[in-house]
């Protein structure tokens, strides 16, 4: 817990929501001592907050019965991070919530006391995160509203989706479990009964989305964040070895996050390793840095990457 105050505001919601507590267990929740426990109980009752207790066995502390905590009781750190989430539903949904994370912060904003009010300023100013969704989230904006509405409802979609490397659409019929941003991109997530297995599809590649009639219910052992990580540890990988010239070693350095290793030559280069998906992604890569980078592995992504800068050269000699 950050404070004293904070403390204070969470041992009240404890006892609100449940009665007749005991002190170990409620010094627990708190992360304090019993006898620190004991202190804020007393600082709650010089603050006028009711609260009685019960010896015995069944006994414990409790407020009176019919108190209330007001509407909105937050700490200046509980404001800004009521803020920040706010302003990011706004950003990342778009003008789906946009509206509704404005007025959130207008609400917000008029039933603060002025230190909350304050931080939430400060905030405002100086903690920002923009540019999370892509530029066109306009284009497919109608599609997040339907898979919401299916999500919510547990509604069968019918779509035609276009996969990656794929220049043809076919049509699926997907139960969509959840929405998943992800690397800057939007994906649903459910049951595809064409694949007959739990798929993820990018928003942006449906060309036609329809709600149907029939209804679906999740499994109860499903885990999104569970089924994330595996499908993350499942997806093909190409590790890439890649040498930047001497000349250009900052250029390593500066995208050193991108790397899983990044070590330099007694020559001054600088030789990083990557894993991407595809070979056609790691093309796209390698040729991004021009000539200062050199492909040392796979030989397969060298062999590529010869043959499309040849490519390069005939299209634009002509």
């Amino acid at each position: 817990m950050a404070n004293t105050a904070t403390r204070l505001i969470t041992l009240i919601m404890l006892l609100q929501r449940e009665p007749n507590q005991k002190a170990s267990d409620l010094a627990s929740k708190l992360g304090v001592s019993v006898r620190s426990l004991h202190r804020y109980i007393v600082m709650l009752d010089e603050m006028g907050i009711p609260i009685c207790s019960e010896r015995g066995p069944y006994g414990g502390f409790s407020l009176v019965r019919g108190y209330k905590m007001p509407p909105l009781v937050l700490t200046p750190e509980e404001a800004v991070a009521v803020h920040l989430g706010t302003s990011l539903v706004g950003e990342v949904w778009g003008k789906l919530y946009q509206d509704a994370a404005q007025g959130a912060l207008a609400k917000l904003d008029n039933l603060l006391p002025d230190e909350q009010r304050q931080q939430v300023a400060w905030a405002r100013r100086s903690l920002v995160a923009t540019g999370l969704h892509r530029s066109d989230l306009e284009s497919f904006a109608p599609h997040l509203d339907k898979l919401q509405r299916a999500i919510r409802e547990q509604r069968r979609v019918r779509m035609v989706y276009r996969s990656q490397g794929h220049p043809q659409s076919r049509q699926r019929e997907v139960d969509p479990y959840t929405l998943v941003l992800r690397w800057g991109w939007w994906y649903v997530l459910g049951h595809c009964h064409v694949r007959n297995g739990i798929r993820s599809f990018r928003v942006d590649r449906i060309a036609e989305l329809t709600l149907l009639d029939q209804t679906f219910q999740i499994p109860a052992d499903f885990n999104v964040q569970e089924h994330l990580a595996l499908d993350l540890q499942n997806q093909p990988q190409v590790q890439v070895r890649l040498r930047f010239r001497a000349q250009a070693a900052y250029v390593a350095f500066d995208n050193r996050a991108m790397w899983q290793t990044c070590e330099q030559e007694p020559d001054g280069s600088v030789t990083v390793t990557i894993n991407l998906p595809d070979l056609q992604w790691a093309v796209s890569m390698a040729l991004s840095y021009g000539p200062i980078v050199t492909v040392l592995e796979p030989d397969e992504l060298r062999r590529m990457v010869r043959e499309w800068a040849r490519a390069v050269v005939e299209q634009y000699a002509q």
